[in-house]
């Protein structure tokens, strides 16, 4: 029976090279469309904001939407790529729970499948995604982070698909600050924070929770970010 093996890199650059890390963010994704009016009424169905809408004559025009709390938009339209329309597959949305996010699309009169895992195998005839092609019914027994999916299309056929994400596996980064996602990060911040402050030297908690949720912003994990606070707060306090 074949088995899949994780591995987790670390998020260092691959190249000594670069001395300097310059920021690339992934800001804009094009997917291919038929009929540009069609799309965006379902894009705009499904709640994602209409970030910009401009045309140039009857040969270009172009569309952005932002699905909520993404910090990566999608653009389609008329003349701005020439792939075939529907030939975008594997869209991943990040979601914290997968069946408020079905339910969601349900409401707004979206077609979606089931909730999904993988298994054990990966070969079969269902559609491909991140686990092979065998999707076995339900969310991962356990509910592990990342395990969990459920996929839709949009009317040409390019494939989306909710993924829960729950705990983000070490060195990767908090890119979408909403709501919900900062106070779980405040939370786990002041919890680390109180862990430090009765040992700690005077200060002010500002200086520490600076530090702290930069560095997981940055990617670092939990306890590489605490010791980032206590660097900050006693770097400043001998300077």
């Amino acid at each position: 029976m074949a088995t899949l093996n994780y591995e987790i890199s670390s998020n260092e650059p691959t190249s000594a090279a670069s001395a300097a890390k310059v920021d690339m963010r992934l800001e804009v994704v094009v997917i291919p469309v038929s009929d540009v009016d069609r799309a965006k009424e379902f894009y705009t169905k499904l709640g994602w904001r209409l970030d910009a809408e401009f045309a140039a004559g009857d040969d270009f025009r172009i569309l952005q939407f932002t699905p909520p709390g993404s910090g990566c938009s999608v653009i389609f339209g008329k003349g701005i790529t020439a792939a075939a329309p529907g030939s975008a597959q594997g869209l991943y949305l990040a979601v914290s729970d997968i069946e408020a996010a079905r339910n969601e699309l349900l409401r707004r009169g979206i077609a979606v499948s089931e909730v999904f895992h993988g298994g054990s195998e990966h070969t079969g005839q269902d559609e491909p995604y991140l686990f092979g092609r065998l999707r076995v019914s339900g969310p991962d027994p356990a509910h592990a982070s990342y395990r969990s999916f459920a996929s839709f299309h949009d009317p040409d056929g390019n494939g989306w698909m909710f993924q829960e994400l729950t705990t983000r596996l070490p060195g990767r980064g908090l890119s979408n600050f909403d709501v919900a996602t900062l106070t779980e990060l405040l939370r786990e911040t002041e919890e680390h924070h109180g862990e430090y402050e009765p040992t700690a030297p005077k200060h002010h908690w500002s200086g520490w929770y600076a530090a702290y949720i930069v560095a997981r912003q940055d990617g670092k994990t939990p306890e590489e970010a605490a010791k980032e606070g206590k660097l900050n707060v006693e770097g400043v306090r001998a300077a």
